[in-house]
């Protein structure tokens, strides 16, 4: 019997795995046919002077893409960063709960063992055998074996659950690879903001400097009769309105500091974050720029949504296997006896065909639901990917838009160090008053400040370029692929 039983099970196995499947099949979307993402020339394609970055489309983007930068303590903090951040320890305690759901739909495969026992005292009356049984005496009874239960997979129900179970681990795996780009560039633009407030921390002490020797000139020529109580109190203004501007600049910093603690998983108290000098930081000559055709494969969040449009896609099968017959098997074998007297090996098989009739119609419902949902998470893969693509657009037109700012941004604080030059030079001979030179100044202030700020928008918009593309394609998540 044991042996039957046994060849039994194995065929009814290869069965449950090989079985027809019921429900469509999934096929990944078609990837996209575009050839670029913007019309016009992008940066380094079209004539320069040398000094914007090249392109190379087609080139892959390491996944330790801020390394590009070419700073050690960006390098250091990112590194911290996902080795301590929660929202990172979050997302990998969900894959690994995940893993644990494919385990569980696996089981399903399977047949199910448990053990059972019982004893029980009893007296039979005569609905048993009839009258007679009224005269058989009370007895104790136990029974003790294993009870055997297995649902045969005739139509695919188990092994789509198991896919889906497979497709929602691939979501938190991609979920965790989103999470870690997304972790990573938030802390390098936190780093390029304590970087540009320091740089232009460091111009306004000079402003403020300049500002004073202007002050004392003035005060000087006011005692020798040469300049009025005006242009005195319009150095005085001047000077106090620079001097206002730098409380911001330091609230800026402080608070990217406060982040950068936040994104290291501790504390601003007990953070020990370094100093980051926008001089220090490089911009490559060379950018990745990863095909469109590819940039489905590129972004994890892309990857998450066909997971997504996957796990919808089996939901649909698992509906349509619920309107059809279940077949079940159970037994158990052990030992029966007295307790206290003789005991008997007893078993039995049963074999159950269930199929449904009628759920008020819950069971065509519940497969048109998944249809739609399948709808629902195909438009939302298509919302990803032109997402994507638009970012990929910004990305680029800002990278642009970014380096013809610092071009034009040079230009002006040239020119405007040439105007103060002269200004101070005629101030000093009588040609010029006061308020030109404290203009000249304020126009070289301002042109430092924005050449500063063109060049950090440069090193932003390169990160997000990085960004856009998916940040690159991290080893474990390659190995998934």
């Amino acid at each position: 019997m044991r042996g039957g039983l046994r060849i039994a099970l194995t065929c009814i196995t290869s069965f449950s795995v090989s079985g027809c499947m019921v429900g469509p099949d999934f096929k990944p979307p078609a990837r996209p046919s575009d050839t670029h993402y913007i019309p016009q020339s992008a940066p380094g394609t079209a004539e320069t002077d040398g000094q914007r970055p090249e392109l190379i489309e087609g080139r892959a983007l390491s996944a330790d893409w801020w390394r590009l930068l070419g700073s050690p303590e960006i390098n250091d903090v990112v590194e911290r960063a996902l080795a301590n951040n929660y929202v990172l320890s979050i997302a990998r305690a969900q894959l690994a709960s995940a893993g644990e759901q494919v385990k569980i739909a696996r089981s399903g495969l399977f047949p199910q063992l448990d053990a059972s026992s019982n004893v029980a005292r009893r007296k039979y009356g005569q609905s048993f055998l009839g009258p007679i049984a009224t005269t058989f005496p009370a007895f104790s009874a136990y029974s003790g074996g294993g009870v055997f239960n297995y649902d045969v997979d005739l139509f695919g129900r188990t092994r789509r659950n198991i896919a889906m179970a497979k497709a929602a681990q691939d979501v938190q795996r991609e979920g965790l690879e989103a999470a870690r780009l997304n972790v990573a560039a938030e802390t390098v633009m936190e780093c390029l903001q304590i970087a540009a407030a320091n740089a232009q921390i460091d111009i306004l002490h000079s402003v403020i400097l300049s500002d004073e020797k202007n002050l004392k000139l003035v005060t000087q020529a006011h005692d020798a009769g040469v300049a009025t109580l005006t242009d005195v109190t319009t150095a005085q203004s001047q000077l106090d309105h620079d001097r206002t501007l730098l409380p911001d600049l330091q609230q800026a910093r402080d608070v990217a500091y406060d982040a950068l603690a936040f994104l290291t998983g501790t504390t601003t108290a007990r953070s020990s974050l370094p100093e980051f000098t926008l001089a220090k930081l490089t911009l490559p000559r060379n950018l990745p720029l990863v095909w469109p055709s590819e940039i489905v494969r590129a972004r994890p969040d892309i990857r998450a949504a066909e997971a997504e449009l996957h796990a919808a896609n089996e939901a649909i099968g698992v509906a349509t296997a619920d309107m059809l017959p279940r077949l079940n098997l159970s037994a158990t074998v052990g030992q029966q006896g007295l307790v206290g007297g003789p005991a008997g090996m007893a078993w039995s098989l049963v074999g159950g065909l269930s199929a449904p009739l009628f759920h008020g119609g819950a069971l065509k419902a519940q497969k048109k639901a998944a249809q739609d949902y399948y709808t629902a998470s195909f438009a939302q893969y298509q919302e990803v990917v032109i997402t994507a693509f638009r970012e990929m657009a910004d990305s680029l037109h800002g990278l642009e838009h970014a380096y013809a700012s610092v071009e034009t941004n040079e230009q002006a604080l040239g020119s405007a160090g040439q105007a103060l030059k002269l200004s101070r030079a005629g101030y000093a001979v009588g040609n010029t008053g006061v308020i030109q030179v404290i203009d000249a100044h304020r126009l070289e202030e301002l042109a430092e400040m924005n050449l500063v700020k063109a060049r950090t928008d440069c090193l932003r918009q390169t990160v997000s370029l990085f960004v856009a593309s998916g940040g690159g394609v991290h080893q474990a998540v390659a190995a998934q692929h």
